[in-house]
């Protein structure tokens, strides 16, 4: 199975279960790329140690942008509209979480930036 063939079936949720397991797999996704930003942000934040934060932000970058994916997928291949039990309302809940990982990643990248260079 290829990979675009995987993760199609994933947001369908045919692989694991029902119609709303893409969106809760979107959200997990999204929710652990949130969390990892947030923490890569504060790890910025406090200059102790600026390589992990720049693993970090890549990390929450990386994920962010899987579970935005994921969620655009299972939108896309949905069928029906909100409440008729195929997670439509959790994909699109879990885009913000996606970008929110991005964002707070790319915020964590730009803060662990050695001060001697110039930002590009």
């Amino acid at each position: 199975m290829s990979a675009s063939a995987a993760l199609m079936a994933a947001a369908e949720g045919g692989i694991i279960g029902d119609g709303r397991t893409g969106a809760n797999l979107a959200l997990g996704v999204g929710a652990l790329g949130l969390a990892t930003g947030w923490l890569t942000l504060a790890r910025a934040a406090r200059r102790t140690s600026t390589g992990n934060a720049r693993i970090g932000g890549m990390s929450a970058i990386a994920v962010g942008l899987v579970g935005t994916a994921l969620a655009v997928l299972h939108l896309a291949t949905s069928s029906g509209g909100p409440g008729t039990g195929n997670g439509l309302v959790g994909a699109i809940v879990a885009i913000p979480l996606g970008l929110g990982a991005v964002l707070l990643g790319r915020r964590a990248l730009t803060r662990s930036r050695p001060t001697g260079r110039p930002a590009l």
